[in-house]
Formats: C-alpha cells, structure tokens, sequence
C-alpha cells in the first residue's frame, strides 16, 4: 500500500484559521477529500493519513467523520489534551476506533521548553499504554526539548514530523543536523520527509536545495524509518502535489525497491498501524 503519510484537510475558518496569513492566500478555502482523492489515484497513492491542523476535540471528531466516509483516509493523528484530567478515559474511547492512529500538539507554536515540561511528557507518556505514537510538529530550536521527552519515554513511539522544519529557505544546517542526528538516536523515533517546500523560497526553489537536508534525515534515521508525506494542501503555496511527490521520488531513485517501498507507504503502515 502506497501512503502518503501527512496531509490536512479543513472548511476554512478566518477567525479559527489565523495561521493561514495574507501570504498564504491560495489555501484560504475549504480542502476536503474530494479535493485529494483525485490527486491521490493519479499518482499511484493508495491511502493517506489526515492530521490535525486545529486544537480542539471537534478537530478531531470531523478528521475521524472523513475517514468514516472515505475509505482511503487510512488514519487521523488528531489533538487531545495531553494534560486534561479526563485524558485516560478520553484515550481510550479514541483508540477503540481504529481510524484514529496517533496524537499531535502544535508544538511549534509553543515556547521552546514545552515538549521538555514534566506534564506534557507525563500526557505524551498516556499514549503509550494504547499503542498510539505522538507526531512531533517542532522548528530547529525546540529539539533539545524533543531530546529530553523521547530520552525520557523509551517505549513511546514518535513520528517527527517535516524532518523539524530546518531553515532551508537560508541555507543552513547547523545546528538543525546535529539535532536532528541525534534524535534518530533513538529507535523508537521517525521522521517524516514532508513539508520542506514550505520551508524553501516558495517562488524559487529547486530540488538539489532539499538534497542536503534528506541526506541528512536518510542517513541518521535509515530508510526503515523515514515516511513520505505531502503536507497537501499546505504544500500548494510554493508547489503542486505532483511535484512534492516528484522531488521525493527523484531522490528515493539510488534506493533500493523496499527501501522506496517502505519510504512511499510500508513504514507509515508499520508505524502508525493502518490496515
């Protein structure tokens, strides 16, 4: 099964939808799976994994109704409140759906000690009890918090999504490498070629830009542990879908077939448990 192991989709709310800037005016309207299913079969992906772009539970209960009508939605990785009270009970009536794979925060958007905080590990450590992974949605500057909770929950498994979102767009690799390296450390740990366009000169990249980084994500983390995502829709505003998945595919090429095979779809199944 081929999986494209990242993307979103939303009804477009301007007063919820305030990261969506001025910018980023081409994603400012509704993306639904009609808009992706499409996409998906024209370029052989069978399946795909939709994760949460709001903070709420209602995020979450409208990913999971998607993926009840549409079966190629093979996941959700939807938001919970890692330090809510009532989060035992809360995960464990999301994992007895099986459409429900994973959990992610928008770390990113937190100060740079969050993931490193004893209650959000405490949360993130609840997962681990219903077999679900944390997706890690951080920028260079918080993996030596990422560092301190994946050290801290060895039995939890981590999906790290967008390779931490390296600084692409300036040319720069370090610190970001030397973090990144060191997280792949660890083997409960992945990581998600996704969202490096974004991360580019939306009107001027050129593929050989992101060689250097995928070097990088390939090397520490091994082809066993590296999965391909699109980041669609989000993608749109420096490029197509085709030709996200192009840039990967042109570099997957000096891989072997199951090394490509895991990369495009067989490590986001083993990882997230899809079926």
């Amino acid at each position: 099964m081929r999986v494209d192991a990242h993307q979103h989709f939303w009804r477009y709310n301007p007063r919820r939808d305030t990261w969506i800037t001025d910018e980023m005016r081409a994603i400012r309207r509704d993306f639904l799976p009609d808009d992706l299913g499409g996409l998906l079969a024209a370029h052989g992906i069978d399946a795909c994994v939709a994760v949460q772009a709001d903070q709420s539970d209602q995020e979450t209960a409208f990913l999971l109704d998607l993926a009840r009508r549409h079966s190629f939605i093979k996941g959700v990785v939807g938001w919970v409140d890692l330090r809510s009270p009532h989060l035992d009970d809360t995960l464990e009536r999301l994992a007895a759906d099986p459409r429900f794979r994973g959990v992610r925060h928008v770390a990113q958007a937190e100060p740079d000690d969050f993931l490193a905080r004893a209650e959000v590990i405490g949360g993130i450590g609840r997962l681990t009890r219903v077999g679900l992974p944390y997706d890690i949605l951080i920028a260079p500057r918080q993996l030596p918090a990422a560092l301190t909770m994946t050290a801290r929950l060895p039995d939890q498994r981590f999906v790290l999504d967008h390779l931490a979102k390296p600084l692409i767009r300036d040319g720069v690799l370090e610190p970001w490498a030397t973090g990144l390296r060191e997280l792949a450390r660890r083997p409960n740990v992945c990581c998600k070629i996704s969202g490096l366009v974004t991360e580019a000169d939306w009107t001027g990249w050129r593929a050989e830009q992101l060689w250097p980084y995928l070097d990088v994500a390939v090397e520490a983390f091994g082809p066993d542990r590296v999965l391909f995502g699109s980041d669609w829709p989000v993608c749109l505003v420096a490029a197509p879908y085709e030709r996200v998945l192009g840039v990967v595919v042109e570099y997957a090429a000096s891989l072997s077939t199951a090394e490509r095979d895991a990369l495009f779809g067989g490590n986001a199944v083993r990882w997230y448990g899809l079926s």
